[in-house]
């Protein structure tokens, strides 16, 4: 959102206009969202999501949303804010990388490193190091505080996260996020016991009412975003179980809500655990660094070679430990 409520999005910089036409990415099906990202080569469908929630696009004069199905004659205009002032500098901070080359990188992130700068955090991010590792050869579509922020993960969680070096490998990421070719599976020790051995959460999620930090399901009709989660029982203990989760749609805290809407919180959540582990005290007193969430595989195509990789991360040593306790 504009930061001074006197401002309008008109007067930070001139928008950029767009006529709707027939061309080969226009069908009388198209989402404002796809439309936009498939013919401004500088805008993922990411970005134009951030820019429609924060009401700087309009078509024919009205503030859109992004499930507009879009006329051939509809004018549509982007403002585009200001570069932001860069806040993310370059740290040498070590990274465990599992893949690099000219155009991306796999990391495996631990627990306790917040992925990118944001509001009290400006140092000691996966961004910070890798600005520094890669000595400023970023991706420019995730802004300047986000270079090369293909998709997140939780500061608490550990795991696999790709990388961006250049434009188009985070195009290229990004759609397969979107149409579900890329593939993340992590690894989740839930407080409980689940009924089934396998099931599927299908529930919209948005941002809490009264929380504003926390995410919670939303009903139809409600703010939200469609989220959608697998799960298949690994391991059971007694008062926990080891399961697999698979992804389906990305949303900011997704696993950890769906879970938690289940009665099954992830293990060591200080957020959505309303349990006995879900304190810092009990998070501690199971020898975890961060929560028990760690994205364990990941496979995509490769957005300038075509080749399929698939990648692996091994459970975190805290992790490790207490599941064997736990046995």
């Amino acid at each position: 959102m504009l930061n001074d409520p006197e401002l309008e999005a008109s007067d930070l910089v001139e928008p950029l206009e767009l006529t709707v036409v027939a061309d080969q990415g226009f069908s009388q099906r198209s989402r404002l969202d796809q439309y936009l990202a498939a013919h401004i080569d500088e805008l993922s469908r990411a970005r134009v999501q951030k820019l429609i929630d924060d009401g700087l696009i309009k078509v024919n004069g009205t503030v859109a949303r992004a499930s507009l199905k879009l006329k051939e004659g509809d004018l549509v205009e982007v403002i585009l804010p200001p570069p932001e002032v860069l806040e993310a500098v370059a740290e040498n901070i070590p990274l465990q990388i599992v893949f690099e080359d000219e155009h991306l990188l796999v990391i495996n992130k631990p627990a306790g490193m917040v992925t990118h700068p944001g509001a009290g955090v400006s140092s000691g991010t996966l961004v910070n190091a890798v600005l520094y590792h890669c000595q400023g050869s970023l991706s420019s579509i995730g802004g300047v505080v986000r270079p090369g922020i293909v998709h997140r993960l939780d500061k608490d969680t550990s795991g696999l996260i790709m990388v961006a070096k250049s434009d188009i490998a985070h195009k290229g990421l990004s759609a397969q996020l979107q149409t579900k070719q890329a593939q993340r599976t992590y690894l989740a020790l839930l407080e409980g016991v689940p009924k089934v051995e396998s099931g599927k959460v299908d529930a919209a999620i948005g941002r809490h009412p009264l929380k504003r930090k926390e995410m919670t399901i939303v009903r139809e009709g409600q703010r939200g975003r469609s989220a959608v989660t697998h799960f298949q029982v690994v391991r059971n203990f007694s008062k926990f179980t080891l399961v697999e989760c698979r992804l389906e749609t990305g949303r900011t805290h997704q696993i950890r809500v769906h879970m938690a809407s289940l009665n099954l919180p992830v293990a060591g959540d200080i957020v959505y655990n309303r349990k006995t582990s879900g304190t810092l005290e009990a998070r501690h007193k199971l020898g975890l660094r961060g929560q028990a969430l760690h994205a364990a595989r990941l496979s995509f195509i490769h957005p300038v070679t075509n080749l399929l990789l698939e990648f692996q991360a091994e459970l975190p040593q805290d992790f490790e430990q207490l599941l064997a306790k736990l046995k």
